[in-house]
């Protein structure tokens, strides 16, 4: 999702912090996933788990990728963003690993993963959906993890997420992206309408809905008002220990 104007770009969730590249990252999870899977074959634990998750959804340009930054620094979970999710999903060699590993440990399923989005379409489940899915879901497994778009709170167990939405109005999203890139704000706008656009049509093919209703959320952030990243991960926290204090403490 890469827009170019006045030689300029916005990529979503490339602009928190100096990064290591999304295919270097998504190859180093796949790495890790994979000794800890021999790690559990050799131990005979083979039973599969899902530590507890948080999921951002947001609007494009909000931050929501820097407050998840500095929340995991609070909750020592690592960061999935867009791009890495993307990058399992649509890479042929890591696409098949999870895919095979998935259906390896969830026998069948996917089939029910699709009933419950489909309905009885789910025989028409994509190829990218698919894929998709047992990315988000081996991730989920294999560390816990905050994820950063792609609707992966609508993906997971529902009691295993904490669910965030980050919204805010679009004069802020507008002048949020101009000043990272140093454009005008004309510029940022119509970069940020590109942006909406593709990720409507994201939402419309994974899981034929192109909107965010606020009760699929446990909690709202209003970047408008809470317009300090620390601010935000300092709540969402919270919330986050609150929520799974019975299952864990991390992060106290």
């Amino acid at each position: 999702m890469t827009t170019k104007v006045s030689g300029s770009r916005y990529l979503p969730g490339a602009h928190a912090r100096k990064r290591h590249p999304a295919e270097q990252r998504a190859h180093q999870y796949v790495v890790e996933w994979e000794q800890k899977k021999d790690q559990r074959k050799q131990s005979g634990n083979t039973k599969a788990t899902l530590s507890p998750t948080i999921c951002f959804s947001r609007k494009i340009g909000v931050g929501a990728l820097e407050i998840a930054e500095i929340l995991s620094q609070k909750t020592k979970q690592r960061v999935a963003d867009r791009l890495i999710i993307d990058k399992i999903a649509t890479d042929a060699d890591l696409s098949q690993k999870t895919v095979t590993y998935f259906d390896e440990r969830h026998p069948g399923k996917m089939n029910e993963l699709g009933a419950l989005f489909f309905g009885e379409k789910s025989f028409t489940l994509s190829d990218y959906t698919r894929k998709l899915f047992s990315a988000v879901i081996t991730l989920a497994e294999t560390e816990s993890t905050i994820f950063v778009g792609r609707g992966t709170h609508l993906i997971l167990p529902r009691d295993r997420v904490l669910a965030v939405r980050c919204i805010s109005s679009k004069k802020f999203r507008i002048k949020r992206v101009a000043d990272i890139l140093g454009v005008s704000e004309n510029d940022a706008k119509k970069q940020l309408e590109d942006a909406d656009k593709e990720q409507r049509r994201f939402f419309k093919k994974a899981f034929e809905n192109k909107d965010a209703p606020p009760e699929e959320f446990d909690l709202i952030i209003n970047c408008d008002f809470l317009h300090q990243p620390e601010w935000a991960a300092d709540i969402i926290h919270h919330a986050f220990i609150s929520k799974f204090q019975s299952h864990n403490k991390m992060g106290q």
